[in-house]
This record gives C-alpha cells, structure tokens and sequence, in this order.
C-alpha cells in the first residue's frame, strides 16, 4: 500500500479505538453532551429573565451555548491524550510502526465528532424553548463551516495541551481555561454592558467574535464583516498553533 493509505487505515483504527473509549466512559459523554443542555437552560430559563437583549433570550443565547458546547468537550481530550502518553500506548504504537500522524488525527476527530453531536443536541433543545432562528439555508451551512472549523481548531491546541501536560490531571486543568473563556465573552450577555476591564478583555478574546458571527448568521441580518473575518482568522492561527506544537511536542516525548 501506498504511505497515503497506510496513514488513512491507520487514522480509521485510531478513530474507532477513540470511538470505543468515548463510548466506555460516560463521564466524556455527560461533560460533552449533558452539561452544555443544563447550562442552557439555568440560563434561558433561571436568569433570562433578568437579561435585557432586545430579544427573545434563547435567540440571545444560542449561537453562544454552541461554542460552550465544543469548549465542554475538550476536557475529555486533553486527559485522554496525556494518558496514552504518559502510560507509553503512543511508544507501543509507535513501535508496531502505526503513522504518528494517525495517533494524534483519531484525538482531533473524535473530538470534533464528539462536539458536534453535543451542538446538534444543542439546536434540538433551543428549538424545544422556543429559538426562532431567521437563518437561510446558506446560514446554516455557513455556521456548520464555522463550527467545524473551530472544533477542528481548538481540538489539536487542547491536543497539544495533553502531550505538553506532565499528569492526567494537570492536562485536564490546562484545558479549564478554554471551558471558561465563554463565560467571559458575548456568549450570556452583551460585551459592552460588562464592567472596565472585563469588557474589553470579552471583546479582544478568541470567542466572541465567533459567537457574534454565528448570533448574526442565526437570528440577525447576517455578521459584521469585522466579526467575520477575526472569528476565521482566529479559527485558522489556532489551528495553526496546535497542529505545529502538537507535532512538534509528540516528536520530543514519543
């Protein structure tokens, strides 16, 4: 076989290994899946009311609950990543000449499957709450693009978080802060209505003009072309970032 087929058989044996490991483990499953659904609904239907965005709030909060849905994954990732490597399952691997590149590839994919699956739940839920999306097919084609591109982004940085993490557990503490930055973006409640300092953190960092491209594509008129441009551009630098420091830790400690 051809070095592109053994790397795409291999990709496939790692992904259904991944598949297998999700599967087993109900805990990736509820942090995933359960807690993004949980937390949508305290805050549509605890503390909506209390929210003054000239919307229906679940229209408010949406596009926000989709970017906490991929961030709540990632955890999962980072653990399981380190555990392969700290246990020696990448060396034996490695020794049974399985592509480097395959090991990591099932991590990103799985991740990404994984997140989508919970944003689908999300949608299902909105809808039952009442979300009432003005989005034409060209949206939500355009979010499913932006969602996949930042689950495949985020995925290879938490991906180089578990190989550079030294401990099952720190690796899942490095990737708490990817968990929290929604919370400190546009995703609850309008950047500028935050206090000094705090506002201008939300509107410089990664997420919000992500979440606000999506909120313009899903229940708005469409995006700023600002907001656009930065939520791909970041997307893409931190793809970049992760997928050179996944690489480039996996070649140090494997």
């Amino acid at each position: 076989m051809s070095s592109l087929s053994e790397a795409l058989t291999d990709s496939s044996i790692m992904l259904r290994r991944n598949l297998k490991h999700s599967l087993r483990n109900p805990i990736t499953v509820f942090n995933a899946l359960l807690i993004p659904i949980l937390v949508m609904l305290m805050f549509v239907k605890v503390f909506g009311g209390a929210f003054s965005v000239g919307d229906d709030y679940v229209d408010y909060a949406t596009p926000g609950m989709l970017v906490m849905g991929i961030s709540y994954g990632l955890g999962a990732t980072a653990t399981a990543v380190n555990d392969d490597m700290t246990k020696g399952i990448i060396n034996r691997f490695k020794a049974m000449d399985v592509s480097r590149g395959a090991v990591l590839t099932g991590h990103v994919v799985i991740t990404t499957v994984r997140c989508l699956v919970a944003d689908a739940a999300i949608v299902a839920v909105a809808f039952a709450m009442g979300f009432n999306p003005t989005a034409s097919a060209m949206d939500w084609l355009s979010v499913f693009g932006l969602v996949v591109l930042l689950t495949f982004a985020t995925s290879w940085l938490t991906v180089a978080v578990g190989l550079a993490a030294k401990t099952v557990e720190t690796a899942g503490l490095a990737a708490v802060p990817l968990i929290l930055l929604p919370f400190l973006s546009s995703a609850f409640v309008p950047a500028e209505t935050m206090g000094a300092g705090v506002r201008q953190f939300a509107e410089y960092q990664p997420f919000t003009p992500i979440i606000e491209t999506l909120r313009g594509l899903l229940v708005e008129s469409g995006p700023s072309s600002g907001d656009a441009i930065a939520a791909v551009a970041w997307c893409v630098g931190l793809s970049l970032i992760g997928y050179v420091w996944a690489l480039t830790t996996f070649k140090k400690r494997a």
